[in-house]
């Protein structure tokens, strides 16, 4: 063996490069981090999904809370006073009463399926002085209608086709919902569809809002 052999060979056996064996280990060690990771976030996320998220304690103090959009948007559905046909309506021109307002689309499954919460909250609490209001986005305006032609939707909904409320209510996608109190300003963030589930802890959640 050459000289120049030997210490090409010493150089290899004895280095501080990147040897397979030391790839192998450090792809395993990462595969595992992620995997710890993505287990977390699932279990975290379906933890959220399976109880109610109407819960009294994250609903944000006064001084926390961020005005809602005061845009006027025009009515896709009416609802008697509260978004007469024709009209356009601003959140503005609801305030002295919470609403609960439903970010939806037509083309959204979830949409679909939350449809009867929705339904249920606004027949409970209307009289009670609870305004339950849809903002359709991302949407074409006859398909809407059609949605709320085929699932039956009694309160009432606004249709939003510049997506001018996205900024200032902050929702990254549909179906996602905001419970606003009588000031106009955001109290409670709630992603994702509802559930059933969801309206057990409701009546905690809106009954002060509706005496403040």
């Amino acid at each position: 063996m050459s000289d120049v052999e030997a210490v090409e060979g010493s150089g290899g056996d004895s280095g501080g490069g990147w040897t397979r064996g030391r790839i192998i280990g450090v792809a395993i060690g990462v595969g595992v981090a992620v995997l710890v990771v993505t287990l977390l976030i699932v279990g975290l996320v379906n933890r959220r999904n399976d109880g109610p998220r109407f819960v009294a304690d994250e609903v944000l103090a006064p001084a926390q809370r961020k005005p809602a959009p005061v845009y006027s948007l025009p009515v896709l559905s009416p609802g008697g006073t509260v978004a007469p046909a024709g009209r356009q309506v601003s959140l503005a021109n609801l305030r002295g009463e919470p609403v609960l307002v439903n970010v939806w689309a037509s083309w959204c499954g979830p949409c679909r399926d939350e449809t009867p919460v929705l339904e249920g909250i606004w027949n409970r609490y209307r009289e009670r002085g609870l305004t339950v209001l849809g903002l359709n986005v991302e949407d074409v305006t006859d398909n809407a209608l059609g949605f709320i032609h085929k699932y039956k939707l009694t309160y009432p909904s606004l249709r939003d086709g510049s997506q001018k409320t996205k900024q200032q209510f902050g929702y990254t996608g549909v179906p996602e919902t905001f419970l606003v109190d009588r000031n106009g300003k955001v109290a409670l963030y709630v992603p994702g569809p509802l559930t059933p589930a969801d309206i057990n802890g409701f009546d905690a959640v809106v009954t002060p809002l509706l005496r403040t």
